[in-house]
């Protein structure tokens, strides 16, 4: 669906940033960050509010000038072979901004001319990005009659018109409902497989769903660079054992049970949830046996699973408690 000819997994084919610094004044927004994405990586940024995402995401579309470093997309740099980078790139900015008194329609085909598309090829990728973020209804509609999903939806689409071989998204999931979530991560992990994409988001359920790799930033820094796999592993709920009873009165007794277990660190209670979550010492795998001592004290569960880590704990860790 997203046919063409490029150089596969090569330097050109890549986002190269060494030593990015943006400074306002005193402030440092970015701090001599250094960092490579490759083609098939979908990176997800986070960190808290002010943290340096956005400023960085502009800095590699072209929007901003560095105070100092560089920033390349498939080998052409941003600010010396500015043209030539933004050619490569699609870029859903924070907001999704737009020109309000246009259709929806019309507005891309502004951008389809933009960008250079003629012809019969024009035509369809009009009618392919149309199909895919399921536009038709409000093909007519001025842009600034559209819902605030339709909105994001027709940011997404401009980004994704020309076919870039980059795509830079800030929060491109911001106001869609939980189908048009869906819709739209299938769609990013569909086009994965042949392009770069950067990701801002504030939903950790998005970097599970559509990230192989994860850089967590503070104060223009990078804290963390890891795939999401291995972030959770640092969560202290990783392979811990959590329990949900059909009768709460069995709680405190089955938590007294589960912590002479062998293999157990310590045991915690969501009150809230009446939920019972059995931690491991060194690694130890607990739920075979509790398994077992629950069919043996015929303990009747709603709930017995395996967690795998909690992105949202490490977060919280690393950045020291700030919120996203």
């Amino acid at each position: 669906m997203f046919p063409r000819e490029r150089v596969s997994q090569s330097v050109l084919t890549m986002i190269d940033c060494q030593n990015l610094t943006k400074q306002y004044g005193p402030l440092i927004a970015v701090d001599n960050m250094s960092f490579q994405v490759r083609p098939g990586e979908v990176l997800g940024f986070l960190g808290p509010n002010g943290a340096g995402k956005t400023t960085t995401m502009r800095i590699i579309a072209g929007f901003l000038p560095p105070t100092a470093g560089s920033a390349s997309v498939c080998g052409f740099d941003v600010e010396t072979h500015a043209t030539e980078a933004k050619r490569k790139i699609g870029y859903l900015p924070e907001g999704a901004p737009s020109y309000p008194e246009m259709t929806t329609q019309s507005f891309l085909e502004f951008i389809a001319d933009s960008r250079d598309l003629m012809g019969t090829h024009r035509n369809k990728r009009l009618k392919e990005v149309f199909n895919l973020l399921h536009l038709e209804p409000v093909l007519e509609q001025t842009i600034d009659t559209l819902s605030k999903g339709y909105r994001r939806r027709v940011g997404l689409a401009q980004a994704i018109l020309h076919d870039p071989e980059v795509l830079i998204l800030d929060e491109p999931t911001d106001g869609l409902d939980p189908n048009q979530k869906h819709e739209v991560r299938g769609l990013i992990n569909q086009m994965a497989e042949s392009k770069i994409i950067i990701i801002s988001t504030h939903l950790l359920e998005e970097v599970d769903a559509v990230c192989n790799r994860v850089i967590i930033i503070d104060r223009g820094q990078i804290l963390a660079d890891d795939t999401p796999q291995n972030l959770e592993a640092r969560s202290r709920f990783h392979n811990a054992v959590s329990i949900k009873f059909a009768d709460r009165s069995k709680l405190e007794n089955a938590r007294t049970e589960i912590s002479l277990l062998p293999g157990v660190l310590d045991t915690e209670v969501n009150q809230n949830a009446d939920r019972l979550t059995a931690f491991p010492a060194d690694g130890q795998m607990l739920l075979k046996a509790i398994s077992e001592l629950a069919n043996a004290k015929g303990w009747d569960l709603s709930e017995l699973y395996l967690e795998s880590g909690r992105l949202d704990e490490v977060f919280r860790t690393i950045t020291g408690g700030a919120a996203t």
